[in-house]
C-alpha cells in the first residue's frame, strides 16, 4: 500500500497531530470556566450575559437575564406623587429561574448580535458582586 515506511511514518504523525489538535479544540470549548463573559442579544428582545461557547452548538452558560426593571420615581419630602418611574437595569441568574437550567442551547438565526464584556464594565461588576 505505501512504498516506503518514511511514508507510512509520516501519514501516521499526521493523523496523531490531527487528533491531538481536535481534542484540545474541544477541550478548550468546553472548559467553560475559563472563557471571558460576553452578552447576547436575541431577535425577541432578549438579552443574555454569561459564557458563550460555539461547540457542539451555541451555547450559553452561567448565564444571567438582563431586565429592564420600570421603578415608581419615590418623591422627596413636600413634593406630589407623579407617577413617573425611572428605567434601570437588573441581572437575574438564571439558575434562580423555576425552570434553572445549566446552560442555554442557542437558535444562531435568532442571534441578533454576541460580544465580549470589558472586565471594568457595570455588567461585570455586578457579575462579580453577585458571585460574593
Amino acid at each position: 500500500m505505501f512504498k516506503s515506511k518514511k511514508s507510512f511514518i509520516i501519514l501516521i504523525v499526521v493523523i496523531v497531530l490531527l487528533v491531538f489538535g481536535f481534542g484540545f479544540y474541544v477541550y478548550s470549548e468546553l472548559n467553560i470556566s475559563k472563557k471571558p463573559w460576553s452578552v447576547v442579544y436575541l431577535a425577541t428582545g432578549e438579552i443574555y450575559v454569561g459564557k458563550v461557547s460555539c461547540f457542539p452548538k451555541l451555547q450559553i452558560a452561567d448565564a444571567y437575564i438582563l431586565q429592564l426593571v420600570n421603578k415608581p420615581v419615590e418623591p422627596t419630602a413636600g413634593e406630589e406623587v407623579t407617577g413617573e418611574t425611572k428605567t434601570s437595569f437588573q441581572l437575574t441568574p438564571l439558575k434562580d429561574a423555576l425552570w434553572a437550567p445549566k446552560k442555554l442551547y442557542l437558535n444562531p438565526k435568532q442571534v441578533v448580535f454576541y460580544g465580549p464584556i470589558e472586565e471594568n464594565s457595570k455588567v461585570a461588576e455586578a457579575i462579580r458582586n453577585a458571585a460574593k
